[in-house]
């Protein structure tokens, strides 16, 4: 693909018009989604948590709807809906979303590109970061800093190991919302202190438990007794957090599944040299994770196909990006000694199109660029190349 030149303009319409051609020239179609969206998916996919940084207004029907606080839903919801879905399509988009975030504007441009149907992931998410990576170029960065991880490594690892059904949920939840994993893993391997109380018969005995029915258990008894909104909580939401109760109340996280979680946690390095640790891990723990260390390994092999230098790339087994969405590769573009908020991010979500609405499962991955960003950056660069 050729490069397009860096545009002279310093405006962000300049920019973004090259950026577009790029994207076009690597094959992804333009997509507009409409502005005005369902609100279910946002909160479905990131949580209650997200309602205060959405701009949401109510139909006629009562139907709850939001301005779009991003576009990887938005671009999803359109696919199903065409006659592509179920095959391979890509698309690219840019264009205004809206999210409350103090300080700074509400509105803001967002690019970027979302990947629907390819069987071929390894060979899928290389080309998202080398398309990001070429979009940084497009606006006459070269000085980029590539941070990669894989929660599909950290999920075979949890899978692998003999825990009950709900931790293995809470540290997944842990390690996808960003939160101190290990702060939380020091926390969840304290011994409770022993004060009984009247649910205690109850807790011990969902232990361990299905969640669905479990769930489903808990809820029955709190709409029988009544209870339809607890300080603000729904009843689903209540009974999920008694069963995290029951979970600490059947005791703590045994201590052999914390050493290896934290050695493999401290994972790090560029991906050759992670990927010898992780095999080394393996065979030490005897763990049964070596499909996703060959998708690992067999991605690194597509990333320098493309070009990609991964002596300089920082893979990280605790990196995440806090989307509860992603279920494998992620990463993030930043301009070296600039802060910590990306230029560029992505990474697969191959969950994504069946919590949407598909029938079946639909291999998912792309990345978002944070125009002002790239354009204040870019701005910057000039500067000092001219001072220079």
């Amino acid at each position: 693909m050729t490069k397009p030149a860096a545009p002279r303009a310093t405006g962000s319409a300049a920019w973004a018009d090259a950026l577009l051609l790029s994207f076009a020239e690597a094959g992804y179609a333009h997509a507009e989604p409409a502005i005005l969206q369902p609100a279910d998916p946002f909160l479905d996919m990131s949580g209650e948590d997200i309602r205060k940084s959405l701009y949401l207004t109510t139909d006629a029907s009562g139907e709850e709807l939001c301005l779009r606080p991003d576009l990887t839903i938005p671009v999803a919801r359109d696919y199903l809906a065409s006659p592509q879905a179920g095959q391979p399509a890509g698309f690219s988009y840019l264009g205004p979303v809206f999210r409350y975030r103090q300080g700074t504007p509400s509105e803001f441009q967002q690019a970027g590109i979302e990947s629907f149907g390819r069987q071929d992931r390894a060979a899928a998410d290389a080309e998202m970061l080398a398309l990001g990576l070429e979009a940084t170029a497009a606006f006459g960065l070269s000085d980029i800093e590539i941070r990669t991880g894989d929660v599909a490594l950290f999920a075979a690892l949890i899978e692998a190991l003999d825990l009950y059904p709900v931790w293995k949920r809470r540290l997944m939840k842990d390690f996808n919302r960003k939160i101190s994993l290990t702060h939380d893993l020091d926390r969840l391997t304290l011994a409770e202190s022993p004060v009984r109380n009247e649910y205690e018969g109850v807790l011990a005995a969902l232990a361990g438990s299905d969640r669905k029915a479990a769930l489903a258990l808990v809820t029955d008894l709190m709409s029988i007794a009544g209870a339809t909104n607890v300080g603000g909580r729904s009843v689903a939401e209540i009974a999920d957090r008694f069963l995290e109760q029951s979970t600490l109340k059947g005791g703590a996280l045994p201590r052999d599944a914390l050493v290896l979680i934290k050695r493999f946690l401290a994972i790090s390095g560029d991906p050759d040299d992670a990927l010898q640790q992780l095999r080394k891990l393996a065979s030490d723990a005897k763990l049964n994770i070596t499909a996703a260390i060959d998708e690992f390994e067999s991605r690194i092999g597509f990333m320098a196909a493309r070009g990609i230098d991964t002596t300089r790339t920082r893979f990280s087994t605790s990196f995440g990006r806090g989307v509860d969405y992603y279920t494998g590769f992620e990463f993030e573009l930043h301009r070296k000694g600039n802060g910590t908020e990306p230029l560029v991010a992505g990474g697969r979500y191959d969950g994504l199109l069946t919590q949407l609405g598909s029938a079946t499962p639909i291999p998912a991955v792309g990345f978002s660029i944070w125009i002002e960003a790239l354009t204040q950056n870019a701005s910057s660069a000039l500067v000092s190349g001219s001072a220079s």
